[in-house]
């Protein structure tokens, strides 16, 4: 490993026609790959900071993460907690950094490509990408940053024996059912996520839940005080019941229009050692999140340790047109830090521009620029010559 602070060299990555399989796999596409100047794996502050800075060089990004919304680690882990280390912004919390990146790369309105994580990246014609993910979206793109921060992070699953053939249809994650009005609604999990869910379904209005059951191993949650406040009214209202326990199995009833059955209750083992049967409708998983690699280890790039080796000039990821910011990265001196992605994710930009361009890129200040002006929206355009 090289002991300078210089950039890092990088072995050549060995694509293959036949990458071996992944897990995830691409669904199916039936559609043209989207055309795309750069794509961004990876929506975290880095991520979105990668937005902007490639939308002050001119280029269009398109964003794919594996959460329903952005902010990765900062949304799903620290949303409430304090962040004292971004320059000029003495504290925020995780949620209100990303609110702020958010309104930060507004101008440059990037393509979000949500719930979806990239399965296939293989090189395409002319030097550019292809790219596939879980959902079915393909990409032919000119340039790729990998902003993937310590993996994708995907819901931790229930591991009982035949749950998934109800996923997206009774049972869910993430994403919320359709409709849960007049259904009774099981909601699994001990932290704030859990509380909201089971909180939102008891108070939908005309929407409103039959019935909520709040499930957890035991009776005490990590919620925010108001939160807290609000599930106790509820519980008192009977408007919400908790219910103490571990799942242990399934129950379904036969349905002539669905092969696997339709869930018709849980089987629960509470602190007792006795088994309870809980009927539902629908059931929200809210086990928390894992973060995982998955299939960038099988893409052929310089690895180390589960991160990708960078120059530290362009921070390329060892094939041109191709670049790795922020925690997913690793280079001499490297420090997992917000901030410091920041600093990559800019020079990154400009590699990115003058690989797409073909030439030298020249630097221009937001404080004087009419063109970076014109890119961010602050001035109007500038009236053609006559």
């Amino acid at each position: 490993m090289p002991t300078s602070g210089t950039a890092s060299p990088a072995r050549s990555p060995t694509w293959s026609a036949d990458p071996a399989p992944l897990n995830p796999v691409p669904a199916p596409s039936s559609t043209a790959p989207i055309a795309a100047d750069a794509v961004v794996i990876g929506a975290g502050p880095v991520g979105l900071f990668q937005v902007f800075q490639l939308g002050l060089q001119g280029i269009k990004a398109h964003v794919i993460d594996a959460l329903p919304h952005v902010g990765g680690q900062c949304a799903e882990l620290y949303a409430d907690k304090p962040i004292y280390d971004i320059p000029g912004v003495p504290v925020c919390t995780g949620r209100e950094l990303v609110a702020l990146l958010s309104r930060q790369i507004a101008p440059f309105a990037p393509r979000l490509h949500l719930s979806q994580q990239v399965a296939t990246l293989q090189p395409g014609p002319d030097g550019q990408f292809l790219l596939a993910t879980t959902a079915g979206t393909t990409f032919l793109a000119r340039t790729v940053v990998i902003a993937a921060g310590v993996g994708a992070f995907v819901p931790r699953t229930l591991k009982i024996e035949g749950i998934e053939r109800f996923l997206g249809t009774q049972v869910f994650h993430h994403e919320e059912p359709a409709d849960t009005a007049g259904r009774h609604v099981v909601v699994h999990g001990g932290e704030d996520t859990a509380v909201a869910r089971a909180i939102a379904s008891a108070e939908a209005g005309p929407q409103a839940a039959a019935s909520v059951m709040l499930l957890h191993r035991r009776d005490a949650f990590q919620a925010a005080p108001e939160a807290l406040a609000r599930l106790r009214a509820l519980r008192e209202s009977g408007r919400i019941q908790v219910v103490a326990g571990q799942i242990t199995g399934l129950e379904t009833a036969a349905q002539p229009s669905l092969p696997g059955g339709l869930l018709a209750a849980l089987k629960v083992l509470d602190p007792q050692g006795t088994e309870q049967r809980l009927p539902l409708d629908t059931l929200l998983l809210c086990l928390g999140i894992s973060p995982r690699l998955g299939p960038i280890a099988d893409w052929g790039l310089a690895m180390e340790r589960k991160q990708l080796a960078v120059d530290t000039a362009t921070f390329s990821a060892g094939v041109p047109g191709l670049y790795a910011v922020g925690d997913i990265n690793t280079y001499p001196g490297k420090r997992k830090l917000i901030l410091c992605g920041f600093h990559e994710a800019t020079l990154a930009a400009f590699a990115a521009a003058e690989h797409i361009s073909g030439a030298p890129v020249a630097l221009q200040y937001t404080t004087t620029s009419t063109r970076l002006h014109e890119r961010l929206g602050v001035t109007p355009p500038s009236a053609p010559a006559r």
